[in-house]
């Protein structure tokens, strides 16, 4: 069974297309991880290709195997979802109708789902909206939605 380079940066044994490993990534600053545009899809990747970064990982049935059976990849998963999080928390640029953050989200939903389980992906998704509503964020309708069916 082949893997793509996905599984080993989740695991701890390989770059991104950047050069960064899975460490360097999860100790990014939150500067550091809003400049940044190229990591997330590394972080919590899909089966499908990413619109704004078109060479990121795109998910292989054996991809998704490997991350499945991989403990590594499943702590690597947790952290990534842990930092993530943080990041949400701690900044408050993303709390408007639209941002490119609300993208971010919904791949990391749609990525724990896939690669982690209901659990992981549907915690996420309600600290996320509970963020928007202890705030009263005015995050649009349709982001929201996006959020609701990842």
């Amino acid at each position: 069974m082949t893997v793509g380079p996905v599984v080993a940066f989740l695991q701890g044994e390989g770059p991104d297309a950047a050069g960064r490993t899975l460490f360097d990534v999860l100790a990014m600053n939150n500067d550091a991880l809003e400049r940044s545009h190229d990591f997330i899809q590394w972080l919590f990747p899909l089966r499908e290709p990413s619109r704004a970064v078109p060479d990121a990982p795109v998910l292989t049935d054996a991809d998704v195997d490997a991350i499945h059976a991989s403990a590594m990849a499943q702590i690597a998963l947790a952290a990534a979802t842990d930092r993530m999080g943080a990041f949400y928390r701690m900044t408050h640029d993303w709390l408007m109708p639209n941002d490119h953050n609300h993208l971010r989200i919904t791949r990391i939903i749609r990525s724990l789902r896939l690669l982690a389980g209901d659990a992981p992906a549907d915690a996420f998704k309600a600290a996320i909206l509970s963020r928007v509503e202890a705030t009263r964020a005015p995050v649009s309708a349709r982001s929201r939605g996006y959020w609701a069916t990842a």
